[in-house]
């Protein structure tokens, strides 16, 4: 857990010297093509507006389908503004869920399928704020997650008895960089109390740390995608390995995003998901008709949803003392 932490801290650091460093490098790129394709901030009206105005709180839904480690889910979410100045705000984020079973007997954590519906939560604290022309969106958030999970069946044909509902948790941290082209986010996921369980007869189940780092693009201002590389570790051991995520989504119409995710680790292997969300009374969302030309990614992501907040799961055959480690 020591190295876990000190990783974590480690790319944290690093995040927050490459981010410091973007305005004077990519920013600078990107504000002149700012310049020659779209105006001036001050010819959009970006210098302008009042961020008190403009910010306001937001509530919806969301949805995803089973990835690498998590589940199916749909719940509700939404953000509201704590403390708005003229140039940045500090916001609560929070989200529940009603996670559903594994489709077609394939088991989301490795072996054991996920089974039955349980509720978890999801809640971050951050600070969001814009350099001096609004060319730039920086942030900072923190958080704690929940996840309880109840289990069935295996899906490698081995029987397993006495199934069981189990419960993880773990605090999370994140770094966020947005200008109307470019996008960043640098995360770390820690898993917190107990964090490796006896699911059933055959198998162990472990809550995974990882520490990742999204790069994103906008194609177009409604189409974006992104590629990121992470790195999980568990005490049980057997899912450490690094990773590859890439991401595309389309804004459907103002605050309905839908998107797609394809990742590949060692562990996993390679596991496609998609995603759906929803948010309405910021900016306009739900009206096209009344987006105004100052609303710019930049913006709009001063009130976005913080990425990257489920409680990551795998489990290993603990009748082969080679695979598990000890329960913790």
């Amino acid at each position: 857990m020591q190295q876990s932490i000190r990783l974590s801290l480690s790319l944290a650091g690093t995040a927050a010297f490459a981010l410091a460093s973007i305005p004077f490098g990519i920013g600078s790129a990107t504000a002149q093509e700012a310049k020659t394709t779209q105006g001036t901030a001050a010819d959009l009206g970006v210098m302008s507006i009042s961020l008190k105005d403009a910010i306001q709180p937001n509530f919806g839904f969301q949805g995803a389908l089973q990835g690498a480690g998590t589940p199916n889910q749909a719940g509700i979410g939404g953000f509201l503004p704590l403390v708005t100045g003229d140039n940045s705000v500090f916001f609560l984020d929070a989200q529940a869920n009603l996670n559903f079973a594994d489709y077609n007997n394939y088991s989301s954590i490795i072996n054991t399928t996920v089974a039955g519906t349980t509720i978890s939560t999801s809640s971050r604290l951050g600070y969001r704020f814009l350099n001096s022309d609004r060319s730039w969106m920086f942030g900072v958030n923190a958080g704690y997650d929940s996840r309880p999970m109840a289990t069935g069946s295996a899906d490698t044909g081995v029987n397993v008895r006495n199934s069981s509902t189990v419960f993880f948790q773990q605090v999370a941290a994140g770094l966020e960089a947005v200008s109307n082209t470019w996008n960043f986010n640098a995360y770390a996921l820690i898993p917190v109390g107990t964090t490796n369980v006896q699911l059933n007869s055959v198998y162990q189940g472990g809550t995974l740390d990882t520490y990742g780092l999204d790069v994103g693009y906008a194609i177009t201002p409604d189409f974006k995608a992104s590629v990121g590389y992470y790195y999980q570790n568990g005490d049980l051991g057997t899912a450490d390995s690094s990773g590859v995520l890439g991401r595309v989504s389309y804004n459907i119409s103002n605050g309905l995003t839908a998107g797609v995710n394809l990742s590949y680790d060692q562990a996993f292997e390679t596991r496609f998901s998609a995603d759906l969300k929803y948010r309405f009374g910021s900016n306009g969302y739900g009206a096209p008709s009344k987006k105004k030309a100052w609303q710019t990614p930049v913006i709009e992501a001063l009130t976005d949803s913080v990425k990257h907040r489920d409680v990551r799961v795998h489990d290993c055959s603990s009748t082969l003392p080679l695979e598990c480690g000890p329960i913790l």
